[in-house]
C-alpha cells in the first residue's frame, strides 16, 4: 500500500474545510500547520452573523461583472487564509507551513494555478508563516516560501484568486 505524501494529506484536508465554504464563486480551504499539528482552519464565507453568498442566492460581484482577481473590497466573503489567521494565535503561526486549495463552486473542479491575494499575502507575512503550498491536481502541489514576497515587494502587487 502506498502511502499518502505528507503535503496531500493536509491538503486533502483543507479540501474537506473547502467545503464549508459558503462563497458561490470558488471554495477554499485553508489550514495551517506546525511541527505536524494542525493549528487553525479557515473557509470562505462572511463575517460572523451577517448573509453569506449562499443563502442570499447570488455573488454581487458575479452581478456586477466583476472579473476573477478584482475589487476584492466588493466581495462579501472573508478568505479562507484570512479566516485561519483569525483563529490562530501569532506565536503559534511562526515557522508554520499554509496549506490551500479551490474548488470552483459550480463544477466542483480543482482551481489550478492559485495564489493568494495581496490583501492575504500580506496578513501571512504578518503572521510569521514560513511557507505556502498549494493544491494544483489530486496530487501534484506548488510550494511557495514567503520570504519570496517579502524580497520581491511587486508581488504584492498581483491579485491571486
Amino acid at each position: 500500500m502506498a502511502r499518502i505524501s505528507k503535503e496531500n494529506y493536509y491538503l486533502d484536508i483543507a479540501q474537506t474545510v473547502s467545503s464549508r465554504s459558503t462563497c458561490l464563486r470558488r471554495r477554499y480551504g485553508t489550514i495551517i500547520v506546525k511541527n505536524d499539528v494542525i493549528v487553525s482552519t479557515g473557509y470562505c464565507g462572511a463575517p460572523r452573523g451577517r448573509q453569506n453568498c449562499a443563502d442570499m442566492g447570488y455573488c454581487l460581484r458575479t452581478k456586477l461583472g466583476i472579473p476573477r482577481g478584482e475589487r476584492y473590497e466588493m466581495c462579501r466573503s472573508v478568505h479562507s487564509e484570512a479566516n485561519a489567521i483569525i483563529a490562530a494565535d501569532r506565536e503559534t503561526m511562526l515557522s508554520s507551513t499554509m496549506y490551500v486549495v479551490g474548488v470552483d463552486a459550480e463544477t466542483g473542479a480543482l482551481s489550478k494555478h492559485i495564489d493568494s491575494c495581496q490583501m492575504c499575502k500580506r496578513l501571512i507575512i504578518n503572521a510569521g508563516i514560513n511557507k505556502m503550498v498549494y493544491r494544483e491536481t489530486e496530487t501534484e502541489f506548488r510550494e511557495q516560501y514567503v520570504d519570496g514576497w517579502i524580497a520581491d515587494d511587486d508581488s504584492l502587487g498581483k491579485m491571486g484568486y
